[in-house]
């Protein structure tokens, strides 16, 4: 007579929210990401390489299109870096290794670093075109991240919605006016004119593109207060020849230098 096979145990709560192996190896690539976003972010100020003004043969330059935003608009880029070293930390914690939001995002969260670090050393090579593939790249992650955010609610309220959903939200709605921006200086560096009627279909056809991603956005994401913000700021800030600022993948302040065109 065989034995009754005894019912299953339910897994002991603590061994289920155990950091896996899968787990501690993305906290490490977050935080090798953010390092190699920091480091970027030092070449694309100047420190280690070419302001990003006066790279690309000047085409990234405050005078270079009429898409450019004004200098002020772009003090949102310290609230964002605030925020995904904010994320990196919070990563960390021991309660959030098995968090299942940042597990769903966490290598989202490290491609965008990397394709933010990416921009600004194509840009240094003066590829321009390669920089709008790199940037398109960078908003589909960050379109998909927050995506991700949407479909795993948070759990600790407000610290999770401002570490996580605030930082993104941002990240996103930003990238996301640059993005025109970026694609404004390349068909200027490609020969199209940076005044005039046609000049100024081109900047309200780029606009309505980025505002129709924006919408898709929220539409997906239920309507995300963050992106929301750091658009509309952008487009506020926004206009011809206004001053760049900062050193992210974006136009900065004008420079004194002569412009000079790509060979």
């Amino acid at each position: 007579m065989s034995a009754t096979p005894s019912p299953a145990r339910p897994q002991d709560p603590e061994v289920r929210d155990r950091p896996t192996g899968a787990d501690r190896a993305r906290q490490v690539v977050v935080t090798l990401s953010e390092i190699a976003c920091v480091l970027g972010t030092l070449v694309g100020i100047g420190i280690f390489g070419t302001r990003v003004e006066e790279s690309s043969g000047g085409d990234l330059a405050a005078d270079a299109t009429l898409l450019a935003p004004a200098g002020p608009a772009f003090s949102i880029w310290s609230v964002i870096y605030l925020g995904l070293a904010a994320y990196t930390v919070w990563q960390w914690l021991p309660s959030r290794a098995t968090d299942p939001r940042l597990r769903a995002t966490g290598w989202l969260a490290a491609a965008s670093m990397l394709l933010n670090a990416g921009w600004l050393l194509v840009t240094q090579q003066g590829w321009i075109w390669a920089s709008v593939v790199v940037i398109v790249a960078l908003v589909l992650v960050l379109g998909l991240l927050v995506d991700r955010l949407q479909r795993v609610p948070g759990r600790d309220g407000a610290a999770d919605r401002i570490v996580v959903d605030g930082t993104f939200g941002l990240y996103l709605g930003w990238v996301a006016v640059a993005t025109a921006a970026n694609v404004a200086a390349a068909l200027v560096s490609s020969g199209v004119p940076q005044e005039g009627r046609g000049a100024e279909w081109i900047g309200v056809v780029v606009v309505l593109v980025l505002a129709a991603v924006v919408a898709a956005v929220q539409a997906r994401g239920g309507g995300r207060w963050a992106v929301a913000a750091a658009s509309a700021w952008g487009a506020a800030g926004g206009g011809p020849g206004g001053p760049r600022a900062s050193g992210a993948p974006f136009p900065r302040q004008p420079t004194s230098r002569p412009r000079m065109r790509n060979l």
